[in-house]
This record gives structure tokens, C-alpha cells and sequence, in this order.
């Protein structure tokens, strides 16, 4: 129908109306498409030039840098404590940043908080070392700590602390232990016989399976669910969890999983004066089990940077086992159980952070502990492992700057482009949860508080202290006639033989401290 020239002037506005109506709906799509392309590339470049800003490319904070870890901004809120005099005089005060997501530190766990872990260990260390340890892992869920000490750690001054402490059970070495120790099963088994009868790192490994031993019985005692054994200079990392916390990661484990294998990394430090390398080390190495293989080998001349091995030492791991029936050690890193192989997993996240040769001082203290020869042949009958027995030559034989020089260049990672390619390769890694924890441990004053709240005994009460540890159920489990630790090889072996047929179905070997695969070893898989 055709439309009049009246009808057409009617309808013109409408048309415009609409014309100009559909041009500004299209300019406002625009407009909101232009802007959500703009802000996150907007964002991208902000982030780019925060984190790249001065050409740094590594997220390390070197000590007395201004560029602060995030999490970790100083709070004007905790005022610096101080410890009193005592081998810890540095562990109340500091002017290390703080962690603001915890504040007035709650370690004492509810009764019914499950489950209930505890950690064994046989350490000589004074306080300036295990309290950081021993409070980082009770702020990641240990709940119960049974400490076989000797040395320092059983002087007064610290082992005074150490009982003070709720959920901490000291466990001095006397003449009353090793004879309940020399009465123990595993003299009469196979599986730990290779190392009976060996100085120095042979001799503290029999020591902390027997010590392992004894915790187990403790454990049950005290109703734990879960046992693990730690050295002082290990700490756990419990990544992969949905919190930090190693109890919500054991929580997630299977019924049916009877242990719970953590791979190591192995501090890499950047500097050769560290003195607490719980607070100053953040740079670690990966274990061969994180990583891919082909990266692992690809990368391997440059990781090993000349010494014998990937790791400075050992590369199996540790391991926490379940409470149950029959468990027994399996040397230092493994758990067994004599009447049936355990069901075991490997996490594939999570770690155990071994401070190893962190600190220039750590040379001469192995040294210090063991008597062998400076000679190649004779430190074979001491330590495990190759690097172990370098070190142990060059802290006997060489001056002050040369062991200095040694260090640096074995030990200290001091080439900043390998060091920057690791990372990028993953090899290196960057790790700051237990640095962040133990600083805001000490900024909050707990270490200095359980130092001063600590009761002063007196030589004759300390003495008692020590009956007192030593005489509650240690000797649970050991059901053999007595034999003195230090009795004839020739007697305990012909009475390990009597055993050796029905005891062989369930005592493979120990497992010992072991290096990680090497490039010979590119068929290797996987390794306990």
C-alpha cells in the first residue's frame, strides 16, 4: 500500500529515533569490548613491571634487600622480644619481617584433633637450631616430639628447655638406655647387620633405628597415629595439602596406605657466611622423583656442578608410617613391619627440606664428630656417601681459606646464569612458607619465652630428670637375653644365624642414605 507524503513525515522522527538509537547501543559495545581487552593486558603490564623491575629476574630477597617477600611486611604490632643469656641469645630478637596470618601462636592441639602425629629424632644440636624446628613443625601439626639427645642437646641448658615443653619427651643416651638397647631383636636380625660394627655414620645409623625402635613403642603409648624420623636440619613441606598443614595431608591418605614416602630437595645456599639457614636459606634442588626425566638427566652436568652426585647427599627421602601392629625401623628413611610389606605411596608434591651443608661451619663439625683417617681408604669405612668423605678430607687436611675456597666452590652457588637456568628449568626452586613461619615464630617471641619460663635444676635434680626419662617404657618390644652393646661379634653373629631361615621372608635390608640416580643410571625409574 502505498504510503502518502504525510505518513512518510510522520514516520521520519521514528526512524531517526531508531537509527540514532542503534548507532549509540553499537558505540557502547564497543566501548565495554574496548575496555575488557584493555584491563587485563593493563594488569598483565603492571604485574610484568613489578616483578621485573631493576632487571631482577630471580624471586629470591637477598638479606638487606628492600624488595619484600609478599606476606611478609614488617608489623609495627610485635615489638622485639629478647632471649636471655643461653646458646640462643639470637632467637628473641630480630628485625626479619613478619607473617601477618599468624598471630598470638596457638600450639596447644584440642585432644580430639586427629590425627595426632608425632616426630623421633636423635640430635646433638643445641637450642639455636631445634626449637625453629621443633615449633615449625608443631605450627604444621606435629603434636608430640620424642628426642633421643646426646651431647648439647643433653646438656642442662638445653634439654631443661626441651622438657619444659608440652609434648616433648626427652630421651637421654645412658648406661641404662644401651643396656635396654643392647637386649633389642634387631641384634638377632639380618636386615640391619651390614651396618653393626662401623664407625661414625654406620654407627649413628644402627643408633637411630634403635632409636626408631624405641619411639614406636612411645607413639603407641601415647596414642599417635602417625610416626615420622626427622634429623634437626629437615623440615618438612607439606605442598599439595589444601592447607599448609602435614595433618590435613596425612588426614587425605588412604586407609589402606601404611606409609607415606616425602622426597627430599637439598638447600642450595647463595652465600657463605648463612648462620640460621632455617631463616636465610630459600633456594632448594628438586628431587629426581618432581621432576621429568628428560629434564632431570638433560640438565645434569650442570646441576651436579662438578661433585660426585646430583645431591651433596642423600635422595631417597623419608617417610612417616601409620601405628599399627608389628612396625618396626627400616634404617633412617624407611619404616617395615615384620609381618607384611607395606602399602606405600610416593607424594608427588609435598617434601621433606634437608638443610645440608648450609653452613660454612657444618664442615668442620662432622669432622669434629668422627675419628677415622683423612685418607680415601679409610673414610670408606665411615660414611655412606662420596661427598661425605670429600668433605670430611678437606675439613682434615686443608687451612681455613682453603676449605673456604672449597666450599665455594662445591657447595655455594655463586653463578648467577646457572643458577637463573635451573630455576627457569625447574630444577632450582624457590620455597618460603618455612622461612615466612619460623621468622614470625621468633618476631613473636616464643622461642625466648620458652627459654625463660624454662625451670633451672640443679646438678643433683638434673641427674634425677635423666632416671626419670630414661626408666618409662623404653623397653617395651626387646625380649631377647641382655648382651652388652659392645659384646664379641663372634657371639651375636652365631646367634643371628640361628634366625637367619625364618626371619628371611620378612627382613629385606635396611635402606641407606642413597644418592639420586646418576647419567649412568637413564634407565632408572624410580628409586626407594
Amino acid at each position: 500500500m502505498p504510503v502518502s507524503n504525510h505518513q512518510q513525515q510522520l514516520y521520519a522522527p521514528l526512524r531517526a529515533t531508531q537509527s540514532s538509537s542503534s548507532s549509540s547501543s553499537h558505540s557502547f559495545t564497543s566501548k565495554i569490548l574496548l575496555l575488557l581487552t584493555l584491563l587485563p593486558v593493563s594488569l598483565a603490564a603492571i604485574a610484568f613491571i613489578l616483578q621485573w623491575r631493576g632487571g631482577i629476574t630471580d624471586p629470591a630477597t637477598p638479606r638487606g634487600s628492600h624488595h619484600i617477600f609478599p606476606g611478609m611486611e614488617p608489623s609495627p604490632l610485635s615489638p622485639l622480644s629478647h632471649a636471655p643469656h643461653s646458646d640462643c641469645i639470637n632467637l628473641g630478637r630480630t628485625n626479619s619481617p613478619s607473617f601477618p596470618y599468624y598471630r598470638n601462636w596457638k600450639l596447644d592441639f584440642a585432644p580430639s584433633l586427629t590425627p595426632k602425629i608425632c616426630v623421633t629424632s636423635s640430635t646433638s644440636a643445641g637450642l639455636e637450631q631445634i626449637l625453629p624446628w621443633m615449633f615449625y613443625h608443631k605450627v604444621i601439626g606435629v603434636t608430640n616430639f620424642f628426642l633421643f639427645v646426646e651431647g648439647k642437646a643433653a646438656s642442662p641448658e638445653v634439654s631443661n628447655v626441651l622438657e619444659s615443653i608440652p609434648g616433648v619427651k626427652v630421651i637421654y643416651r645412658t648406661k641404662q638406655l644401651e643396656e635396654q638397647q643392647a637386649k633389642s631383636r634387631i641384634w638377632n636380625e639380618t636386615w640391619l647387620a651390614g651396618f653393626f660394627y662401623k664407625p661414625c655414620n654406620y654407627e649413628l645409623f644402627v643408633k637411630q633405628s634403635l632409636n626408631m625402635e624405641m619411639a614406636i613403642v612411645m607413639a603407641r603409648d601415647a596414642g599417635m597415629d602417625w610416626i615420622l624420623h626427622l634429623d634437626t636440619d629437615e623440615l618438612i613441606h607439606p605442598a599439595g595439602a589444601q592447607e599448609y598443614s602435614l595433618r590435613q595431608l596425612l588426614l587425605d591418605v588412604p586407609r589402606h596406605v601404611d606409609m607415606v614416602i616425602f622426597p627430599n630437595y637439598e638447600s642450595s645456599v647463595e652465600r657463605d657466611d648463612i648462620k640460621e639457614p632455617f631463616s636465610e636459606v630459600s633456594m632448594f634442588k628438586k628431587n629426581y622423583d618432581h621432576l621429568p626425566k628428560d629434564t632431570y638427566f638433560g640438565m645434569y652436568k650442570d646441576s651436579v656442578r662438578g661433585n660426585p652426585n646430583y645431591f651433596l647427599t642423600y635422595g631417597n627421602g623419608k617417610s612417616a608410617a601409620r601405628i599399627q601392629d608389628h612396625l618396626r625401623p627400616n634404617g633412617a628413611h624407611r619404616w617395615h613391619n615384620y609381618m607384611k610389606t607395606p602399602n606405600e605411596i610416593k607424594l608427588e608434591e609435598a617434601a621433606v627440606l634437608h638443610y645440608t651443608y648450609a653452613k660454612f661451619s657444618d664442615l668442620t663439625s662432622r669432622r669434629d664428630r668422627c675419628g677415622c683417617k683423612p685418607t680415601k681408604e679409610d673414610v670408606k669405612r665411615c660414611f655412606m656417601l662420596e661427598f661425605d668423605r670429600s668433605a670430611f678430607i678437606i675439613a682434615s687436611t686443608a687451612t681455613e681459606d682453603e676449605m673456604e675456597k672449597w666450599y665455594n666452590e662445591h657447595v655455594v652457588w655463586g653463578d648467577k646464569d646457572v643458577k637463573m637456568k635451573l630455576l627457569r628449568k625447574g630444577i632450582l626452586t624457590r620455597i618460603y612458607a618455612p622461612m615466612v613461619i619460623i621468622q614470625s615464630l621468633r618476631e613473636s617471641g616464643v622461642f625466648s619465652s620458652v627459654i625463660a619460663s624454662a625451670p633451672t635444676l640443679s646438678k643433683e635434680n638434673f641427674l634425677l630428670s635423666i632416671d626419670s626419662s630414661n626408666s618409662t617404657r623404653a623397653a617395651a618390644s626387646v625380649s631377647l637375653p641382655s648382651r652388652k652393646v659392645g659384646g664379641t661379634k663372634e657371639s651375636q653373629t652365631a646367634t643371628r644365624k640361628i634366625l637367619d631361615v625364618e626371619s628371611a621372608a620378612f627382613h629385606e635390608v635396611a635402606v641407606p642414605p642413597l644418592s639420586p640416580p646418576g647419567v649412568d643410571d637413564t634407565d632408572h625409574i624410580s628409586h626407594n
